[in-house]
């Protein structure tokens, strides 16, 4: 099979689109972003990449602060919206119906309806000829009661979590191929984890019908 060969360009797809709280409780405002990810893992640090035409450079810039939150397929129409509208004149909490909550560690708001908010203080900016990147430290992470299991384990996979992919908005659907380490695991631990995984999704079909039951 042969190659297309393009030219240069940001072609690493998918990656992770977010929408970026920044302002304060009083003027608050939202930035969809797609460049972004994680930069060392102690202290936990990120970044986001933002033009400098846009509305919330300057507003980060000076606060030192943003929250990054996950989006989801219900989030998928307000983070369009964060994305193609200007903060200089929209008020976006108001126009998408989402909701500005108190932060935990960072003066900004975080969005209510995201699963998972991952508030941010600024610690470098690189300026690029487009961009200005701001690496941040993760001071507090917030995360929804409903997607911790029976036994206190985070699962992401229930939010329904969304990528930007070449142009368009996709879902994460659920299907593991594997977790961490699965090609060196040996036959014994991997028949007991696939064994667990069956149980859990067992138990998670029989949660549904009966749902479904006392519906009818």
């Amino acid at each position: 099979m042969g190659k297309r060969v393009f030219g240069p360009g940001t072609m690493l797809n998918p990656v992770p689109v977010v929408m970026v709280s920044c302002g304060s409780m009083e003027n608050p405002n939202i930035i969809t972003v797609a460049w972004t990810g994680t930069v060392n893992s102690e202290p936990p640090m990120t970044y986001v990449s933002v033009r400098k035409s846009r509305y919330s450079h300057d507003i980060i810039e000076k606060s030192g602060e943003f929250v990054i939150n996950l989006t989801t397929e219900e989030l998928a129409e307000a983070t369009d919206f964060c994305g193609v509208r200007s903060g200089s004149k929209f008020d976006k909490f108001k126009e998408t119906g989402l909701t500005p909550a108190a932060s935990e560690k960072v003066s900004c708001p975080s969005i209510a309806e995201s699963p998972v908010n991952l508030e941010c203080k600024v610690v470098e900016v690189h300026e690029y000829p487009t961009h200005d990147m701001f690496v941040a430290e993760i001071v507090s992470v917030s995360v929804d009661e409903e997607l911790m299991d029976d036994n206190d384990k985070l699962r992401l996979d229930r939010a329904g979590l969304i990528v930007y992919n070449h142009g368009s908005y996709q879902a994460v659907k659920k299907g593991e191929l594997g977790t961490f380490g699965y090609s060196v695991m040996k036959p014994k631990t991997r028949k007991r984890k696939a064994a667990e995984r069956r149980s859990r999704y067992r138990s998670r079909s029989g949660s549904t019908k009966g749902k479904k039951s006392q519906g009818r």
